[in-house]
Parts: structure tokens; C-alpha cells; sequence
């Protein structure tokens, strides 16, 4: 082993030992941005990137099963990743399918996709169905994978699926206007039952949400990295539980 990485584990050990388990957060959500960045500087090909992404985020989750976490959303693609170029979309498709139905064989995570299922292509929408479906009884971490996702998408949708529901029940706009409130439109989120993230953690050094949860995210605390996600290690989860469980919420009072 080399002296750094020996230096390293002893430091991620010291962090982690003075880690506060109980003020954990208990649902963290997280932006994995970067692959294309790390792919470019470490000379490797978009595809490579993406996949040394994929494959870092069992470790996160494993990281997550040992503090306590016990909601984990993971933005794979957003609603305007759909518009990349169809060389670069189709391989990062497969990437994610792939992804999807490892973690779901994997045994230890409840799956569900969060997103607009009919924005994406079949076979994708297949593989997210299937690994719901065959991890639902599972007691682990649930983990939402964010496929197909936009914040102002998931909104919109929430309050078609409000109407409609309200329609089905020969309720009048006046009516519904004269009882609607924020709950209402909770209740038809894609994450609904769910509670809202503690934590957002976003990697690659950039410092805005891009729509991400912009509903559940209202009362959240942000943590910016500057690593890119490929190369996101156990430390820099450790220090944004660290910074988390310093901070002093408000929830708006």
C-alpha cells in the first residue's frame, strides 16, 4: 500500500469516528455530475466516464448502509439529457439499464424510479419496472433512481395527476381551488410518502440544483464538492456528513 492511500484510510478513519451517527441525515439526495469532465482529464472516452460513474455508486450506497442513511435519490439523467446527441445517449442508456438491474440483483436496495417513465425509450422503461418490482418486499435503503427526471417536469406532473384524480371525483375547479394546498400536490409527487432530503450533495464544483427535487429540496441543506463524481471517495462523503451534522436547521424560521 502506498503512503498516501495509508494516509488517507487513517484519515477517512478519524473522520469517520467522529461522526455523530444519530444526526445523520436519514434521506440524501445526490447530483452525480462530472463524468464527462473526468472522462476528458483523465484521457478516457465519454462512454468510460459515464461508466466509472456507474460503477461508483454501489460504493455510495455501501457508504450510506453504514451511517444510518436510509433514503438515497441519485440523478442519472435528466429530462435535458435527452436531447445529447443519440452517439452519446444510447450508450449512456445502456449504462444506466445495466446499472439499474445490477443494483436491483445486488439484493440489498429497494428500487424506484423517479421520473417521467413515458419520456424514455421502452427497453428502459422495462428495466426500471422490473427492478421495482422485484426489489419491493426488500427492508434495505430505498433508493431512487432519478431517470428521465426535471424538478419542474415532476411538478407539472403532480398537478396533471391532481386534476385528473379531482376530475375522476366530479370535482369542480372552483372546489378544488377553495381546498388546495401544498399537501395536495405532495401527495401526487413522484417521491410521495417519502420524507424530503436532508441533504443534497452535488460533485464536479458546480454550485446550483438544476431543477433537481426543486419541490422536496425547499428545506434541504446543500453540499458542493469539487471532486467529479467518478473519483468521489468515502472521505468526501464523510466530510459532507460532517459539514451536515454542524449545521444548525431552521426549516425556514
Amino acid at each position: 500500500m502506498k503512503l498516501r492511500d495509508l494516509v488517507y484510510k487513517l484519515y477517512a478513519r478519524r473522520v469517520e469516528g467522529r461522526l455523530d451517527h444519530d444526526a445523520s441525515p436519514k434521506h440524501i439526495g445526490v447530483i452525480l455530475d462530472g463524468n464527462r469532465r473526468w472522462a476528458k482529464a483523465s484521457g478516457s472516452s465519454t462512454v468510460q466516464g459515464h461508466q466509472a460513474g456507474a460503477d461508483k455508486i454501489s460504493e455510495l450506497l455501501g457508504w450510506c448502509t453504514e451511517t444510518d442513511v436510509e433514503v438515497v435519490t441519485l440523478w442519472m439523467l435528466s429530462t435535458d439529457n435527452l436531447d445529447r446527441p443519440e452517439g452519446e445517449l444510447l450508450p449512456l442508456l445502456n449504462i444506466i439499464e445495466n446499472t439499474v438491474r445490477g443494483l436491483a440483483e445486488d439484493g440489498r436496495w429497494r428500487i424506484h424510479h423517479v421520473g417521467n417513465l413515458d419520456i424514455l425509450p421502452s427497453r428502459t422503461q422495462t428495466v426500471l419496472k422490473e427492478a421495482e418490482q422485484a426489489t419491493h418486499d426488500i427492508g434495505g435503503i430505498l433508493v431512487n433512481v432519478a431517470v428521465g427526471y426535471g424538478g419542474r417536469q415532476e411538478i407539472a406532473d403532480a398537478v396533471r395527476s391532481l386534476l385528473l384524480e379531482h376530475a375522476e371525483k366530479g370535482t369542480s375547479f372552483e372546489e378544488l381551488a377553495e381546498v388546495l394546498d401544498i399537501d395536495h400536490i405532495a401527495e401526487h409527487l413522484y417521491t410521495r410518502g417519502q420524507p424530503d432530503p436532508d441533504l443534497v450533495i452535488r460533485t464536479s464544483g458546480e454550485q446550483r440544483l438544476s431543477g433537481f427535487m426543486l419541490w422536496q429540496s425547499a428545506h434541504s441543506e446543500y453540499y458542493f464538492c469539487e471532486v467529479f463524481w467518478p473519483a468521489f471517495r468515502k472521505v468526501d462523503f464523510l466530510r459532507a456528513l460532517r459539514d451536515y451534522a454542524a449545521r444548525h436547521r431552521r426549516y425556514g424560521t
